[in-house]
């Protein structure tokens, strides 16, 4: 099991890293990336603050704390500036608040995300096929989503995926201990989605080869 989008409370998670991480780690995970959210002007707070949590608990854990972030509610001029200033500070796993259908995300994130080379365009909504295929040549992940609101557009974006050969991925986008996922909940997710076995099997092992490159 592997999560790439959570979040702590250095955004509006209620746990500290190393519990987070903890928790998970009961859980049998092999990795989980913390990306809190993050605009322009917590940046540069959060990242150095998860890449240090990283290096001090990775040592102790058999589940892999991944260092994060997630650009939210950015205005879309900003996704490139953003997405390269926080590699700069060490996130290994840049993810994109997308367009969901809940929120009233600025039209053309979607697209400025996925130009800008982010990992994950989470939540994306009503994903245009343009927008699906552009993520398939850049290896960009589209999200299925387990959070409730957000998860109303996973049959739409996996649609998509399928139809473009864009790659998937399922997260939580967990704020605290229960929305955390099992493999059984994870699986749910994508089969609901409309997912067949095997492309959810396919769906693990990109989500993993993500982790393994990173």
């Amino acid at each position: 099991m592997i999560d790439l989008h959570t979040h702590t409370l250095f955004s509006d998670g209620v746990l500290v890293p190393a519990e987070h991480l903890r928790r998970f780690e009961v859980m049998g995970y092999n990795a989980v990336a913390i990306t809190d959210h993050a605009d322009s002007s917590n940046l540069d707070f959060i990242v150095p603050r998860i890449v240090r949590a990283a290096a001090d608990l990775n040592p102790f854990s058999n589940t892999r704390l991944i260092p994060g972030i997630e650009l939210t509610h950015i205005p879309p001029d900003l996704f490139k500036t953003l997405t390269d200033k926080a590699r700069e500070l060490g996130a290994q796993v840049v993810v994109a608040h997308g367009e969901t259908p809940v929120e009233p995300v600025i039209i053309g994130t979607n697209r400025a995300a996925l130009e800008a080379g982010v990992d994950i365009l989470a939540h994306p909504g009503f994903l245009t096929e343009e927008d699906a295929a552009l993520a398939a040549g850049k290896g960009i992940l589209l999200e299925l989503s387990g959070r409730k609101g957000h998860s109303l557009t996973n049959g739409h974006v996996a649609r998509l995926a399928v139809r473009t050969g864009a790659k998937m991925a399922v997260n939580a986008d967990a704020h605290e201990p229960g929305d955390f996922m099992t493999s059984e909940r994870a699986e749910t997710v994508a089969m609901g989605a409309g997912l067949t076995r095997e492309q959810y099997q396919t769906l693990r092992k990109d989500m993993a080869d993500l982790v393994r490159r990173l």
